[in-house]
């Protein structure tokens, strides 16, 4: 009589989640050091502002004043975070040797893609509330009290859905040499086309376009509403459009992780760093 084989062990989706968000601060993420953190939520934002403030100041377009310039670049630095903590988590794992491991793994694929990215959204959230410090209290971007809730969730909207965007972008760098050119290039396509600077309405209707796709897009809008205390309407919507693509990147990267995973397979660029 023989003796039915134990089923083989395979931790819970939200312990594999929780212990990969514990873990890939000293690992994946072990390029954030303390004064990386440091320099990436207070020095690098007050910077930003500091530049395109003056900019605006010597533009002395009324559309893109300077408290215009300084709240759209006080959302956009969750940018630093979210996507080149993220993304560069794929570099990481094929620099350290783990990348063969991580795939043979019988863990859930989407739990350990997720779990990494518990930290950044946290880490978002300080850059942001940071970035908009300064952009109440140095530059003194009028804000009424009403208005603060309103202006949390859509930070909190607005971190979680661009760490769903570093997601994607983490999942299409499996199949290249290096996330750091891409997340590069989505850094800069974010100022130019979300209305960080000027309002969207200025670029070519297919730029327009192009710019409603990424989330930062509608995470600006989302702050700037709240900040200028629309009505709850307005927000809702600029709030649902803000999850809805973060929902969106989030299903997108993982099925792109499942894609590219393969062609990093048939490639060899799985290991190629």
């Amino acid at each position: 009589m023989t003796t039915p084989s134990a089923p083989a062990l395979r931790p819970g989706w939200l312990r594999v989640l929780r212990t990969n968000a514990e873990i890939a601060p000293k690992t994946t993420l072990g390029f954030m050091r303390f004064d990386f953190i440091l320099g990436m939520v207070f020095i690098l934002p007050f910077l930003q502002m500091v530049f395109f403030a003056y900019v605006a100041g010597l533009a002395g377009n009324p559309q893109a004043s300077v408290a215009y310039v300084v709240l759209g670049n006080a959302v956009a630095t969750v940018t630093y975070a979210s996507i080149f903590s993220v993304a560069q988590t794929t570099d990481s794992e094929k620099q350290q040797g783990t990348m063969e491991f991580l795939l043979v793994s019988p863990s859930q694929r989407g739990a350990l893609y997720l779990g990494r990215g518990v930290v950044p959204v946290l880490l978002s959230l300080a850059t942001l509330g940071a970035a908009l410090s300064y952009a109440v209290f140095v530059f003194h971007v009028p804000i009424t009290w009403g208005a603060v809730l309103p202006a949390i969730i859509s930070v909190a909207l607005t971190a979680g859905a661009m760490v769903g965007f570093g997601l994607l972008l983490g999942g299409v760098a499996l199949y290249l040499r290096t996330s750091i050119i891409l997340g590069n290039i989505f850094l800069f396509c974010g100022l130019l086309l979300s209305g960080v600077n000027f309002p969207v309405s200025y670029l070519p209707f297919p730029l327009q376009v192009a710019g409603e796709l990424f989330p930062l897009t509608w995470g600006v809008a989302a702050v700037r509403a709240a900040v200028d205390g629309a009505g709850i309407s307005t927000l809702a919507f600029y709030w649902g459009m803000t999850a809805l693509e973060g929902v969106v990147s989030y299903v997108l990267a993982m099925g792109l992780w499942h894609v590219f995973e393969e062609r990093a397979r048939s490639t060899g660029s799985i290991v190629r760093f």
